[in-house]
């Protein structure tokens, strides 16, 4: 597939100084805060076989190939420097309260970081579940992209660490991909198993696209409903971010 170049959006201006809410209302601990902080926080959730193994398939990186679109994007938007992380997670990497702490809430540096989450089939679901998490406890969570989401199935509860019940999802803004391929692959085979999450309201941008389950780095690239593509969608959030 040809390169897709970033998006034209006009850098962003100068952000004004503002009061900001540093210590989240779940959090009884004193931190050190720094001069300079990180603005905002993407957790990049991938599902089964994408960070580890699964059942002998795997690790395949799928949402790693989405993360390094918005690298990418960062540097030819000038991002600032140093106001931003991303971090990648497999789908299980956040269920008990100790791997949520260690590998999630230590990454966010205060309640005045906006989070993003994109998770990808099984990091859909639960990272659907994450947005509510972390509401709940204080911080905001600009966006929520969930990609081609899985995880109604019986089956793959009994056999995968995800959410037993739906997620209700909690962030600004949230944009659902459906994949919906003409010709199906083994990646298709296996989301079918897992049951795709059918979302019929909810979302603020949804879409149908043909495109292999898989592939969520093809998904990110995709026209939604709204004619802009989930990238589209991504990069306005943060350039308006940082206009706020």
């Amino acid at each position: 597939m040809s390169e897709v170049s970033a998006p034209t959006e006009t850098p962003h201006a100068k952000r004004e100084v503002k009061a900001h809410t540093l210590t989240c209302k779940t959090d009884q601990t004193n931190k050190q805060v720094a001069i300079s902080l990180r603005n905002f926080v993407v957790f990049f959730i991938g599902g089964a076989g994408d960070q580890e193994s699964y059942y002998f398939s795997g690790p395949n990186n799928n949402v790693d190939a989405v993360r390094e679109i918005f690298i990418r994007d960062a540097k030819a938007l000038n991002f600032p420097v140093g106001k931003f992380e991303s971090w990648p997670l497999g789908y299980n990497d956040f269920i008990t309260d100790k791997d949520l702490s260690e590998k999630v809430l230590a990454k966010i540096p205060d309640c005045s970081t906006a989070v993003y989450i994109v998770g990808h089939s099984l990091g859909g679901w639960n990272g659907a579940h994450l947005s509510a998490t972390l509401t709940e406890k204080g911080y905001t969570v600009r966006m929520l992209l969930t990609i081609d989401p899985v995880g109604e199935g019986v089956m793959v509860w009994g056999i995968s660490n995800i959410y037993r019940l739906p997620p209700k999802p909690k962030a600004q803004y949230w944009v659902n991909i459906r994949a919906a391929p003409k010709i199906t692959n083994v990646s298709d085979t296996v989301a079918s198993f897992g049951e795709q999450w059918e979302i019929s309201t909810g979302p603020n941008v949804m879409g149908r696209v043909n495109v292999n389950h898989a592939d969520a780095n093809i998904m990110y690239l995709r026209p939604l409903d709204n004619g802009k593509t989930a990238r589209q969608i991504f990069n306005e959030s943060v350039l308006s971010f940082f206009k706020e």
